[in-house]
C-alpha cells in the first residue's frame, strides 16, 4: 500500500525544537554537521541488519529500509544543494518529490546491504562537504522551489533535523 504523501512545511523546525524527536536546530551549525552525521552512520547500519528491515509497522509508515533509502537520498540531495550555495549566493533548488522518488526507486524492495553501503558513503560525503564550509559562507543563500529561503546555516539545521528525526523514527 502506498504511503500518503507528506505535504507539510517542516521549516518550522528552524524556529522551535521538534516535539517528536527533540532536535533543536538552534544548537546545530554547519561545523557540527560532520560529527552528528558520522555518529549516526553505525546506528543506520545496525538498523539495516534487522530481520524485519522491510516490514512496515503500519500502513501509513515506512519500513526501516524505506527510511534508510530516503536518508541516503537526503544526503545526496543536500550535498548537491550545499554545493550550489557555495558556488554562488542565490542558488535555486529544484523541487524534490520524496514520495515519487520512493516509488520510482522502489525503496520497499531495495537491497539492505547495498543501501547501507550507499547511505554510509553519502553520509561521509556530506559530512566532508560541511566540514569544508568556512564560517564566512554560512550566510550564503539558496531558495527552494516553493520560495523557502535558506542560508548555509539554516540548510544545515533543516538537513540535520531530517536525518535525526528519521533515525528517531526507526529507533522508536
Amino acid at each position: 500500500m502506498p504511503i500518503i504523501p507528506d505535504h507539510k512545511d517542516w521549516t518550522w523546525v528552524l524556529q522551535r525544537p521538534c516535539p517528536e524527536c527533540g532536535f533543536d536546530a538552534a544548537t546545530a551549525t554547519p561545523a557540527a554537521a560532520p560529527g552528528i552525521v558520522t555518529s549516526m552512520l553505525p546506528r543506520w547500519r545496525a538498523a539495516l541488519r534487522r530481520p524485519d528491515v522491510a516490514d512496515r509497522p503500519g500502513e501509513d509508515t515506512w519500513s526501516v529500509l524505506e527510511y534508510a533509502c530516503h536518508v541516503r537520498d537526503v544526503f545526496t540531495l543536500f550535498d548537491h544543494r550545499l554545493s550550489l550555495m557555495l558556488a554562488g549566493d542565490g542558488a535555486r533548488f529544484d523541487d524534490w518529490d520524496q514520495d515519487l522518488t520512493a516509488v520510482e526507486k522502489d525503496y520497499a524492495n531495495a537491497d539492505p546491504a547495498g543501501v547501507s553501503a550507499e547511505l554510509t558513503a553519502g553520509g561521509e560525503q556530506i559530512a566532508a562537504s560541511f566540514a569544508g564550509v568556512p564560517e564566512e559562507h554560512w550566510g550564503r543563500k539558496g531558495t527552494r522551489s516553493n520560495g523557502s529561503e535558506f542560508t548555509v546555516l539554516t540548510l544545515a539545521q533543516y538537513f540535520l533535523h531530517d536525518v535525526v528525526h528519521h533515525l528517531h523514527d526507526v529507533d522508536g
